[in-house]
């Protein structure tokens, strides 16, 4: 199986645009504040009607989701239906993995009923880059949540509620707290942060969820919470990935709110009118209070509304650069 190292690279077809959405990793600047300015042109309020145009119509989207989801494969159903595409849906208990087929064979299936753009969620490291390197040469793979490594629309949706509640990305100083040794999340959110330039970004984790040292180049960390809120614009609170620990690992919920959940007491330390985030799904009253995630600094249905804004802006931007590919080809 193929490693993220190479990720970045197979996500490029031979003219460097971006063929496949695998990892952030190795996006520029430019690149993504072209992705998040589509982004806010799709986006629109609760209550009023979507943002639609005909971008993929013709195109087949597959959504193969071998891992729980609710926020992400709802959002990017829709988003392919208000692009104009044909959307199917496939999880793993109504797919022949389930039954021994590979991985590629479910892919090369897919392909020869002319989808043309698979989006996948899986708890393989790897996965989607090394499909990338087997698919046909129309067909574009999207990365829905890969292990522990990648979530790169989530990190794009994070980046522009970011945007539109504070602005300028160099004058901010940004808390991811929680979970960080387990979490995508986490990953692609700290190389959009890092990419766009933020002033400081922090982690925070207690010493058994903090990743190894070679990983978050440049953040700050923290083991208490306390310092680590202290001052922020943006706290980002990620929940205990229980799915992907050994049952000794998983901490006891009511001590873990205590000396780590953010709580209104908590949120008074960061900068006067600091956003609260959260990728969902909350446990609540663990690594978030109740009240602060219904309180009126959060921002986490806005996230959920970006969502879908994002989507449409990465499905759009593929299928122009397939467009492009093929124009001159």
């Amino acid at each position: 199986m193929t490693t993220t190292d190479t990720s970045a690279q197979v996500q490029r077809d031979a003219e460097g645009r971006l063929r496949h959405l695998i990892t952030l990793e190795g996006l520029s600047r430019d690149e993504m504040i072209a992705l998040l300015d589509l982004a806010q042109f799709y986006v629109r309020s609760p209550g009023d009607l979507p943002a639609r145009d005909q971008s993929l119509a013709g195109h087949t989207v597959a959504n193969l989701f071998f891992e729980p989801s609710t926020r992400t494969r709802v959002s990017f159903e829709l988003a392919a239906q208000r692009l104009g595409a044909d959307v199917v849906n496939l999880d793993m208990q109504s797919s022949s993995r389930v039954k021994g087929e590979t991985v590629l064979d479910t892919i090369y299936t897919l392909q020869a009923m002319l989808a043309d753009v698979l989006v996948m969620r899986d708890a393989e490291p790897g996965l989607p880059a090394y499909v990338a390197r087997y698919v046909a040469p129309h067909v574009c793979i999207l990365n829905a949540g890969e292990a522990h490594l990648s979530h790169p629309t989530q990190g794009l949706l994070d980046a522009l509620t970011v945007r539109q509640a504070k602005g300028d990305f160099s004058k901010l100083k940004i808390l991811i707290a929680g979970d960080i040794s387990h979490s995508r999340v986490a990953r692609s959110a700290w190389q959009a942060f890092s990419t766009l330039g933020v002033e400081e970004l922090r982690i925070a984790a207690p010493e058994d969820l903090m990743p190894g040292a070679n990983e978050f180049a440049g953040a700050t960390r923290f083991t208490n919470i306390d310092q680590a809120i202290a001052d922020v614009d943006v706290v980002m609170a990620l929940r205990i990935q229980r799915e992907r620990m050994s049952g000794a690992q998983i901490p006891d919920e009511v001590s873990y709110h205590r000396s780590f959940g953010i709580t209104a007491d908590r949120l008074a330390k960061a900068r006067p009118g600091a956003i609260v985030m959260h990728p969902g799904p909350m446990n609540r009253d663990v690594e978030i209070a109740s009240n602060v995630a219904d309180g009126p600094q959060s921002v986490i249905q806005q996230q959920v509304t970006n969502g879908v804004a994002v989507r449409m802006a990465v499905l759009a931007t593929i299928a122009r650069n397939v467009q492009a590919r093929r124009h001159f080809q």
